[in-house]
């Protein structure tokens, strides 16, 4: 606001209310300036961009209400435990009162979020699937190039089973690295997402992440651990599960069909 405005402290700012004084030809707005002695930062657009706080006696004068509020604000230290409060404001305060919070004033925010957090959840792991599925292709082709060496191997006595374990081990190689590689890039971006967000905006002249549509001035990323966990662990059974078919291509090979054109 105080940027939209042109406004900084020092300056003063004219505030107009439509319900001022009565006189004999009608309601005359109320009119009065008052200096700014700071601009605050929030984080949040909604707040940042529409509030503007004022002494409590000062709010009341202008807005003639002598010794009254109109609501009343309870700040926790864990906004989580927002329950026990509402039970325990409603049990000490005997007249019927509306107490709404966080979660009720942003109820649809917080839906789009949610659906935005499935979604990516869905779209990660169609990334995971295709990954696995480049595992499947890789290894069909390696089978398939290797096939001459395998024959060899099995004429020299080893076990469909050593072969088996031999693909298997190459397979999980290549999805454990790729799991761990990825686990430690994206740990890195999360933990540095805004100073990522704010250099690729520097550099491309553009606002990757604009305050009036996400209500943040920053973009937000906690880590999660469940979810990583979830996560990794669906990595490494998809990878797993994709070698088991090429693997098994692999031990089943003829040694005298893989011979003959040699």
């Amino acid at each position: 606001m105080a940027e939209n405005l042109f406004i900084r402290p020092g300056d003063n700012i004219t505030l107009t209310a439509p319900r001022g004084a009565q006189t004999p030809f009608g309601t005359t707005p109320r009119v009065k300036s008052y200096p700014v002695i700071a601009v605050y930062e929030v984080g949040m657009s909604e707040f940042d961009a529409s509030f503007v706080y004022m002494p409590l006696t000062e709010a009341q004068a202008y807005f003639n209400r002598d010794g009254d509020v109109s609501a009343i604000e309870v700040f926790l230290d864990n906004p989580d435990r927002i329950d026990p409060a509402k039970i325990a404001i409603d049990a000490t305060i005997e007249r019927p009162i509306l107490v709404t919070d966080w979660r009720m004033r942003n109820r649809t925010f917080f839906g789009v979020l949610e659906v935005e957090r499935n979604v990516m959840f869905l779209i990660l792991t169609l990334i995971v699937l295709v990954a696995a599925m480049n595992i499947v292709s890789g290894l069909i082709m390696l089978v398939k190039d290797k096939s001459s060496d395998i024959a060899i191997l099995r004429t020299m006595g080893a076990t469909k089973g050593a072969i088996l374990r031999v693909f298997l081990i190459t397979g999980a190689a290549i999805g454990v690295a790729g799991t761990i590689a990825g686990f430690v890039l994206g740990l890195v971006i999360s933990l540095n997402i805004e100073s990522i967000r704010a250099f690729i905006s520097r550099m491309t002249n553009t606002n990757l992440f604009p305050a009036e549509f996400y209500f943040l001035s920053r973009l937000p990323s906690v880590v999660d651990p469940r979810e990583v966990i979830v996560v990794v662990t669906m990595a490494l059974v998809l990878s797993l599960l994709a070698t088991l078919y090429p693997a098994w291509r692999a031990a089943k090979l003829d040694p005298v069909e893989a011979l003959r054109y040699e």
